[in-house]
Formats: structure tokens, sequence, C-alpha cells
């Protein structure tokens, strides 16, 4: 026991207070660390905390989009979006921290006889089963349900590539990983085959150290490999010229010019990350709803994909990422495909896309007819 001394009654409260930031710290670190083994039980591969600071990166955002390279995606550029980039808290008022996960989506490489077959088109790999926004957001819910029940009154708000969140730069200061050249966040024991996730919430989380201390050093492979030049600089991609953006989010015709560089690929591509060297250390994914199901699904036959009527395209990519781009912009690809190819087997259904009710799908038939001659 101390005796009564006014001297000490600062020292005592010093103490005092230190031995309550202190409980305070462990509670908080106790709880990161029951978050993320919760959100490990429900399949993520990867979660790490964030503290919810503006995004160190929106410097970086502003001027790509004052270049113009966002494309059509007039919703990235819109002030209220850039605003609700700049700060979590004006998505969240209050919020404190930010949960940040990762899962492996790695289907594997296609076979041989796939890969090597000019008649077959090419979907991105994250695109070969379950559309991911559906499978990842129930298990968020999930998680933010168990972060409500540990935290009592706690706020959260749950995004899965929707929200206004500069996902990548989060994740990167959770320790999931590092951006690289090819501005995909790279693992370095997964590649960038990753789906990320967010819950926002006004609880006080212990961050997680941030233990990725690699990054792409001098190589520049992604940059020299992509076909139509769309990484006009290490860290810098004009979506105008990506492949992703021509046969996913660009509504209108594909630029001519464009077209003979975009090879097999009807929807996404995959080549910047192909190229990667950390894809070696990749593992595919442990789940079933993300791999092809069968040959067809990963690498389908151009020839039967343009027959296709309004019916059977949402029959076949029910429940999947391609069904929101629709079967015009989906058949506007496959014709360019077509025409790369460039084999006379493919005039006949080509002939046939001259009528098709689609305009977009008419014209771009023509232009492959006249790749390949006719």
């Amino acid at each position: 026991m101390w005796a009564f001394d006014p001297l000490r009654k600062p020292v005592a409260r010093a103490l005092t207070a230190h031995s309550g930031w202190a409980i305070l710290c462990e509670a908080s670190m106790n709880l990161t660390q029951r978050i993320r083994k919760r959100a490990q039980s429900l399949g993520f591969d990867l979660v790490g905390i964030s503290p919810a600071f503006p995004v160190p990166h929106l410097d970086a955002y502003r001027a790509w989009i004052a270049k113009g390279h966002h494309g059509e995606m007039g919703y990235m550029a819109r002030t209220d979006r850039v605003e609700r980039r700049k700060n979590p808290a004006a998505i969240l008022p209050g919020v404190r921290s930010i949960v940040c996960v990762g899962l492996n989506y790695y289907p594997g490489p296609l076979s041989n006889g796939l890969e090597g077959d000019p008649s077959r088109g090419l979907i991105a790999g994250y695109a070969w089963g379950q559309d991911y926004h559906d499978l990842m957001l129930s298990r968020l819910e999930e998680l933010s349900r168990f972060i409500r029940s540990q935290a009592k009154s706690a706020v959260t708000r749950t995004y899965v590539d929707t929200g206004p969140i500069l996902e990548r730069a989060y994740a990167a200061q959770a320790g999931l990983g590092f951006i690289g050249k090819n501005t995909c966040l790279i693992h370095p024991q997964m590649g960038s085959w990753l789906f990320l996730g967010e819950i926002l919430t006004d609880v006080e989380l212990a961050p997680t150290p941030r233990e990725t201390t690699v990054n792409c050093g001098t190589c520049r492979r992604c940059l020299d490999a992509c076909p139509t030049g769309a990484l006009v600089a290490p860290h810098v991609l004009d979506a105008r010229r990506c492949i992703s953006y021509l046969t996913i989010e660009l509504k209108g015709a594909i630029p001519p010019d464009l077209r003979p560089l975009m090879g097999r690929w009807i929807y996404g591509c995959d080549v910047c990350q192909q190229m990667c060297p950390w894809q070696q250390f990749a593992a595919t994914t442990r789940e079933q709803a993300f791999l092809a199901q069968a040959p067809d699904r990963a690498a389908p036959r151009l020839t039967e994909l343009i027959q296709m009527s309004e019916e059977t395209f949402r029959r076949r990519y029910a429940g999947t990422p391609i069904l929101r781009i629709g079967r015009g912009r989906l058949l506007r690809n496959v014709t360019v495909a077509l025409g790369n190819w460039g084999d006379e087997r493919a005039l006949p259904t080509l002939r046939h896309a001259l009528a098709d009710p689609e305009p977009l799908v008419r014209d771009h038939a023509a232009w492959a007819l006249e790749q390949i001659g006719q």
C-alpha cells in the first residue's frame, strides 16, 4: 500500500492510465486474433487488419482519372466517389479499422490440348466457375456477424469489389501482399490470383504487421508481355487498351486497331499474371466452385458460342461472372476471336452472324469476315 503523497498522484494516475491502455491493447490484439481465426475457418486464405486512415494512394488515383485511363467507367471519376475513396469515414462515420481478406481463386493452367487449340476462345481464370461476389459476400457477412457478437454495439459495412474503396491499397497496408507493376496485389506465396473483400468497422482493432517486404524489383515481364500495351508504365494501367476492359467493361464497339491484338481472349485476360515470376508459387484453389467443371467453361469452342441464342446464353452462364456482360457483348468478343483465328471453318457461322439481332455482333462479324479475306 502506498502512503498518501501528493507528489505520487500523477505517477499513480500515469501508471493506472498505462495499465488501462495496456489492457485495451491486449483486448484489441485478442479480438484481432479471434477475427483472423474465424476468417480462416470460413475459408479465406488471407486476412489482415488495416487502420482506417485516408488511403495513401489517392493522388495516384486522381492522376489516373485525369489522364482518362478509366475509359468509359465514369462511375470511377464521379466526384462523390472520389471523395468517398479518399477517406473511409465518408462511407462509415466513426470507422476505426478495415478487415481485409483474400481468397485464392487460381484454377490451375489450361491443358496443352486446350491452350494450343486456336478454335477455342480463352476466358480469364477468375470466371471459370461460380461468381465470386456471391460466395465471398455471404462469408464476409458471416464474419461481420462474428465481429458484432464479439464487440457489442459494433457497426460494420461489407464490400466485395463493389464499394468506393481502394481495396488493394488497404490490403497491402494490412500485410496481404504488395502492389505489383501489373497493378495487381501480389502475395509472395500465392501470386496475384486473389479475390479481395473488406469489412469496415468502428471497432478499434490491433493492425496486423506489414510482413511483405518484397517487390517487383527490376522485373518488367508483365509490361513487355501485355498484348495491347495497356501497362503504359510500372503500376499504371490504361484501361482503354486493356483486354479485360475491352471484353467486359466496354459496352460499344472495340477499336479496330486493338482487335487484332486481342487474340483469342473473349472474357478478360490473364497474360500479365501468367508472366509474373511470383506465379510459380501459386497453388490451385481449394474452392471447387471456382474450378471449371468442363473444358468448355475454360476454353469454349468459338463456332459453338457464336450460335447461342439469348436463352442458351443465360442457361449456360447462369451464376457466373460472364452473365453480367450479356449475350451481345460476349458474341462481339467471340467474333473478334474468330477473325483473329483466321480459319475458313469460321466462315459459315460468321456469315450467319451478319443477321444477328444485335447490331454490335453484326458489325464485328463483318470485320472478322474481312480478316479472313471474305
